[in-house]
């Protein structure tokens, strides 16, 4: 029996590139949505300071550590409101507990959130900062993005690509 080594590997190697690059042209870029907490500690290697809004920025102190991330989501969806729209997203129990948990102890402070919808830098950015007025005990968190709506329904798409991938286990969290 004859085994010619240098003809497999060659066609083992076109094979791998061929299909690899195919593979890597389908591939939707998976969304991130980071939840962070205001922080109004004192020490400079736990606090970062992030401009959220574009038309009037304004500075929050944040923990740089997120509080819940896509990891964390069962469902994201833009909802309509009066006048525009708005983003709601559904935690899964970990992640509703943590909300319920955050919420609860720190009233008059705010959520810091963080979108990206594309592999550009550019396309990502601190989205919103609503203020923590009440107790949120459904798992269930809805905030005004400042995006546009293209952007937001980006945002939706991107990020429910991601929950998918991570419900299904073929991302791992």
């Amino acid at each position: 029996m004859s085994f010619y080594a240098r003809g497999f590997n060659l066609y083992l190697l076109l094979a791998v590139l061929l299909c690899g690059c195919a593979g890597h042209k389908n591939k939707e870029f998976l969304g991130i949505l980071r939840v962070h907490i205001e922080s109004r500690g004192n020490l400079p290697d736990a606090v970062k300071t992030v401009k959220v809004l574009r038309s009037e920025p304004v500075e929050v102190t944040i923990n740089p550590e997120s509080i819940l991330s896509e990891n964390n989501m069962l469902a994201i969806t833009l909802v309509n409101t009066p006048g525009g729209f708005a983003i709601k997203v559904k935690f899964d129990e970990t992640g509703g507990w943590t909300l319920e948990q955050y919420s609860a102890a720190n009233p008059g402070r705010h959520f810091v959130i963080f979108g990206q919808w594309d592999k550009n830098p550019d396309d990502g950015r601190w989205l919103a900062a609503p203020m923590i007025t009440h107790h949120i005990a459904d798992g269930t968190l809805v905030f005004t993005p400042d995006c546009s709506r293209e952007e937001a329904q980006k945002l939706v798409k991107s990020v429910s690509h991601s929950i998918q991938k991570i419900q299904t286990g073929t991302l791992k969290s």
